[in-house]
Order: C-alpha cells, then structure tokens, then sequence
C-alpha cells in the first residue's frame, strides 16, 4: 500500500499557481488593463507638461526679482533671497529633483502653491474657477447635442428637400469655422456694430454685489454673463451633431426591424421615437463622452475672447505670468478629465459591443 504525501514544496507551489493564475486573470481583465492604460497616460502627459513648461522663457522669480532690483535698489543677492522665501521654491534644484518632489506632493493628493499668489493653493484656485467652465461649456454641449440630434433626425426623414439642404449648409458652415472666430464675430457684430448687447457689463461671471445663492435672479444673471460663451458654444458643435445624426438615422432606416416594424402597423411617431431614434442616437452617446471630456480644456480662448472667469481664463494668465503649480494642476485636471472622458468611452463600447473587451 502507497500513501500520497503533500510536502511542503508542493503546497507552495501549489499556491503560487493560483496566485500567478489569478494575477493572470487581473491583467488580463478588460477593464483593469483599461484602468492601468488611462494612469500610464495621466503621468506621461502630466511629466512632458512639467518639463514643458520649465522651457518656457522667463519665470515669475526673475521677474519678482528684477522689480525689486529696479524700483527698491534692493542687491540681487537680497533680493533673491527674498524670492526664494516668497516663492518657496529651490532656485539652484535641477530639473530632476524638482519633478521627484512634484511627483513626491502629487501623491499625497498636493497640486502645489500658486508662485504669484503667495499662501493660495492651487486646489482652492481650480475649485473656485472650475464650476464656471463646466457650467458654461457643460450647458453649451448639451443644448448642442440636444438640438442636433433633434434637427439631425429631421435632416435624415426630410432629405434631399430644402430644410434638408438648408440645414446642411448651416452645420457645414460652422462646424468648419474655428470657435474663437465666432467668438469675436458675436462681439464685434452684436457689442461694437450693431450694439445689441452690452459687451462690456457681461465680462466676468457675475455682476458685482450679487451674491450666489439658490434664487431667480443669482440665475439670470449667471445666465447673462455666461450667454455669448454658451452661444459660441452651441454654434459651433451643433453643426457636427446634426451631420453625425442624419447620417446614423439614414443607415438606421433601411435596418430590417424598422421595415418590419412598419408591416406591424405602427405609426410614425412611434416608429421614429421606439426603433428609429433611439438606435440612430445609441453611437453618439459614446460621442458625447468623449466630447464631455474636453469641456475643461476647450475654453481657454472663448474665456480671454469674453472675459469669462473660468479655468481657461486663469490658465492663460497663468502662463502669461510663468505660474508653473497652476499651470501643472490646471493642465493635470485637463488631462485628467480627457482621459477619464476616454476611458468611460471604453467602458460603454464594452458594455455595448462584448466582441472589443477581447482587443
């Protein structure tokens, strides 16, 4: 008679079998790999902005101290000196230990302190500024995408007649046209030649002495800072929706479900708002994912154009004043929301179409 013993070196081996089959199992899961994908990509885009911006001619200290050099005969050593207490910043630390320490402080959740405002971290200026972009250009891309995908599906059952061939032209026309451009177009034309507007009372994002608050009026007058951005917005996405839905309700309408959905007897509407449009629609919705992430990056120009205080509007006067912490945390969100915008994308055609987790 022969027994069968399980020495010690079988066990673990046995263990570590499991261990690397489960660690097999991880790796290869659809959504970790995506997960893991979207971190690589946060820090490779977040490094090459750190020495991107380090390239930049000039920074805030040697301005701050050639002011003090020329307007109070300070010596460059003192006054040196007095920046670098000011900027809290090693001015003689390569480039290299600077980004071990940015990458040091990013762990632990610490963007930085603004270098021209001193004691103002870079948090609080981003959750100050941000809710203005995602306000203005969030409402922008869903008017945009609302009425688009409405107009989109009149264009598809109307085509070849003459809304059809107007609506064309019209979303040809300014999804073409650069969004800045139309920007400057409303203020020239609306503000300076046919003075429609006071251009210079909707500059900011609210009107002084109004307080925020859950009323009426904090809206209307939230709404009339923010209408030209909004306008600029919607003018030049829409074009883009309404062509992107004609074309998917066009190739929805010869699917067989639609034609045996007519033989059943269903009217029209029911049709078109059940079979039609909701199908037509299902592909730009991946779309409009991808689109909500570059809400925060897209309103650097629109912002300097009409003097909304958003992140785009500080981003520029950040760089104009070589604020390296604000740049690198207004650019680490941009970056951010781009790639969670993306990987939510994946996320849906996984959910929708099984056949891409395999890729």
């Amino acid at each position: 008679m022969s027994t069968t013993a399980s020495t010690p070196e079988a066990i673990g081996t046995a263990q570590s079998d499991v261990s690397r089959d489960a660690l097999r199992r991880v790796t290869q899961n659809f959504y970790v790999r995506r997960l893991a994908k979207a971190i690589f990509t946060i820090w490779v885009v977040s490094t090459a902005i750190f020495f991107l911006i380090r390239l930049l001619p000039g920074n805030p200290i040697d301005q701050y101290i050639a002011r003090l050099v020329e307007t109070q005969g300070m010596e460059y050593e003192n006054a040196r000196s007095q920046a670098a207490a000011l900027f809290a910043i090693d001015l003689d630390a390569p480039f290299w230990k600077q980004y071990v320490d940015y990458l040091g402080n990013l762990m632990r959740g610490d963007i930085g302190v603004s270098l021209t405002s001193p004691g103002t971290s870079v948090t609080s200026i981003i959750a100050r500024f941000l809710p203005w972009t995602l306000f203005s250009v969030g409402l922008g891309l869903m008017l945009s995408f609302t009425f688009g995908v409405l107009l989109g599906l009149m264009m598809a059952y109307r085509r070849e007649g003459l809304l059809d061939h107007a609506l064309t032209v019209f979303a040809s026309v300014f999804s073409s046209i650069p969004n800045y451009l139309v920007g400057i177009l409303l203020v020239v034309w609306l503000g300076i030649q046919w003075k429609v507007l006071p251009i210079g009372q909707m500059r900011g994002t609210m009107s002084p002495g109004v307080q925020p608050s859950f009323s009426l009026a904090f809206l209307q007058d939230v709404l009339f800072h923010a209408s030209l951005p909004i306008a600029t917005y919607v003018l030049t996405t829409i074009g883009t929706w309404m062509l992107s839905m004609k074309g998917s309700t066009i190739g929805t309408l010869g699917e067989d479900f639609v034609t045996v959905a007519r033989a059943r007897g269903l009217t029209d509407w029911r049709i078109t708002t059940a079979y039609v449009g909701r199908n037509a629609a299902l592909p730009l919705f991946t779309q409009l994912t991808i689109a909500i992430g570059f809400v925060v990056g897209g309103s650097f120009l629109i912002e300097n154009i009409f003097q909304y205080q958003g992140i785009g509007y500080v981003l520029s006067i950040a760089i104009a004043q070589r604020d390296y912490p604000v740049m690198q945390g207004v650019f680490l969100v941009i970056t951010a929301s781009v790639v969670f915008a993306n990987f939510l994308a994946d996320i849906l055609y996984g959910l929708l179409d099984p056949r891409i987790k395999i890729v």
